[in-house]
């Protein structure tokens, strides 16, 4: 027979939480229908490689073809990034039944939108499968590099999960423990004597 919990217990979460895979979801339907809206629009709207001013030269639309990864880095390794970007989907896949936290759920579904944003490019887009060019078309005055809607998403991604790791959230939206003690107000314990001290 088994035994009842202990008063005060927490069970452990087992099931999944269909809240955190809806707003997965969500989150990554609206980035990639954001970064592929945006770059329909470019490639038939704006002349390549010619800037076009938005907001005087602080902002620049400049559509340009991107072999590399996000920012045009590492260009002349297209293959590579398109299994790292796969990879990337399938790890935010098999990890989003754990996810328990609304934060996490965003930080995820920004990354898998993002991703799948450009791996969609270098799938797709010429010259061939698999070493697609990522269309990229944002400048911003004082940044190296031209980016993209997706590349927003997927360092958006990275600064949450900074910022989540700092304060301790885990996947099921709990803070570690030992951070909770030392935050709360009762958690304070007075230092106990050293072994072998008596009373006096």
């Amino acid at each position: 027979m088994a035994e009842a919990p202990e008063p005060g217990a927490v069970a452990p979460a087992t099931r999944l939480s269909v809240r955190s895979l809806v707003l997965i979801v969500a989150v990554a339907i609206v980035a990639y229908a954001l970064d592929q809206g945006s770059k329909l629009f470019v490639t038939s709207s704006l002349p390549l490689g010619e800037a076009v001013p938005v907001l005087g030269e602080v902002l620049e639309f400049r559509y340009v073809k991107n072999p590399g990864a996000a920012f045009s880095l590492g260009v002349g390794y297209t293959w590579i990034f398109s299994i790292a970007a796969a990879g990337v989907v399938v790890f935010v896949l098999l990890f989003a039944r754990k996810i328990r936290s609304a934060r996490w759920a965003l930080l995820f579904g920004m990354l898998l939108g993002g991703t799948l944003g450009n791996l969609t490019d270098r799938l797709f887009r010429e010259p061939s499968f698999g070493q697609g060019h990522v269309i990229d078309f944002i400048q911003v005055w004082g940044f190296p590099a031209i980016f993209n809607v997706a590349d927003i998403f997927i360092v958006s991604s990275m600064v949450l999960f900074v910022l989540l790791t700092l304060l301790g959230v885990s996947l099921d939206g709990r803070r570690h423990a030992s951070e909770a003690v030392a935050g709360s107000p009762t958690g304070s314990r007075e230092p106990e004597p050293p072994s072998g001290a008596e009373d006096r």
